[in-house]
């Protein structure tokens, strides 16, 4: 099973309810702490609310205490506090890193005290982390391109799946975009994948996020896990492509039949 931490979305698009429909969806039962409260739509987050790092805390007391959990994937934690408590309390654990810090609406969910935090204590004690570029620049504190940000963030101690996508517009021919994977002391080598043009692409960062978890949880190896994950996503997104739902950037599908996308074997630890 897969815990997920991160905050709730009104709009059901991102966040937690990404998080809990794709884990289910990749045959993984899905627990949560839930770290903020947003009142967020496809337009953008229009208010945000942390809940206090005690309650946190309890939340993963609750789940660890009770619950055999194989793999923890994390989403916005919104405050340093949170993001050391996550490293302190579940470090022992398989940590995918989503470091959420803008929505893809644009709208910022951290400040730069949260990306120390991810700096100095939660990406040296994650498997991997999964931010994308503008994420990537923060939290390096340059602006270089994808390859190099890829690899000085794996200096700091986890593999880096860097996501990348071209910023769609209806006039836009582009088909191909590219993820970067560097593990530790490497070199960021290139994993592209189909293009898919759509707008309804809210909540692909954390349907990215779980979808790896999932299939860290059900074995497989962190390359297979990754393409896998990005798979899963290409085909949520060409099934949300004719959707309308929304007036700004709609949600990603996390509704129709899909087809086993790991490697191997489900295990009874998922």
């Amino acid at each position: 099973m897969v815990l997920a931490v991160a905050g709730t979305d009104s709009g059901g698009a991102a966040g937690l309810a990404a998080d809990l429909a794709t884990i289910g969806h990749l045959g993984c039962h899905g627990a949560c702490a839930v770290t903020a409260v947003t009142a967020q739509d496809t337009t953008g987050v229009h208010a945000v609310h942390e809940v206090p790092v005690e309650v946190v805390a309890r939340q993963l007391e609750a789940v660890l205490d009770d619950l055999p959990i194989a793999v923890v994937k994390t989403g916005m934690l919104g405050s340093p506090e949170v993001a050391r408590l996550v490293a302190d309390r579940l470090g022992h654990l398989p940590l995918v890193v989503d470091p959420v810090l803008a929505a893809t609406s644009g709208a910022v969910l951290g400040v730069a005290a949260v990306a120390r935090a991810y700096r100095d204590h939660l990406l040296p004690a994650a498997v991997v982390a999964t931010p994308n570029l503008a994420e990537a620049r923060a939290l390096a504190g340059v602006d270089r391109d994808a390859p190099d940000l890829a690899a000085r963030l794996a200096d700091l101690g986890c593999a880096v799946v860097l996501t990348g996508g071209p910023d769609w517009r209806p006039d836009d021919d582009t088909r191909t975009c590219t993820d970067w994977l560097c593990l530790p002391g490497g070199t960021a080598d290139p994993l592209p994948h189909p293009a898919v043009a759509t707008t309804a692409d809210h909540g692909t960062g954390c349907t990215f996020a779980s979808a790896l978890a999932a299939g860290i949880a059900h074995g497989a190896g962190l390359a297979d896990a990754v393409l896998a994950a990005s798979a899963y996503v290409t085909g949520r997104l060409e099934d949300s492509r004719s959707w309308t739902l929304g007036r700004g950037r709609g949600p990603i599908s996390h509704t129709s039949p899909v087809h086993p996308v790991h490697p191997v074997q489900q295990e009874e630890t998922a």
